[in-house]
């Protein structure tokens, strides 16, 4: 069950296209705009999480995944000092 209204302003030409598209598809306007706009939103959201390499990429890559660890003094710094909700 949907519990939230979202509301967006279009003009006569863009709501008569969706509306054609839901028709082909037998959708109604709020569930084929919905779909899309998820659709969309999931593309956008996976295409900042996964990423594609060749194979010498993803070499070079896991070899840096998998170097050891540089000393970091500033950051080492950062990590020990007491955050200031705890003061």
């Amino acid at each position: 069950m949907r519990d939230i209204s979202i509301n967006l302003r279009a003009r006569s030409e863009q709501r008569d296209l969706i509306d054609r598209a839901a028709s082909t598809l037998g959708k109604n306007r709020s569930d084929f705009m919905l779909e899309a706009a998820c659709e969309k939103a999931q593309a956008i959201v996976l295409d900042r999480t996964f990423f594609a390499l060749d194979d010498e990429a993803f070499m070079r890559f896991t070899a840096m995944l998998d170097a050891p660890v540089e000393a970091n003094p500033a950051l080492d710094r950062l990590l020990a000092r007491r955050p200031l909700w705890e003061k």
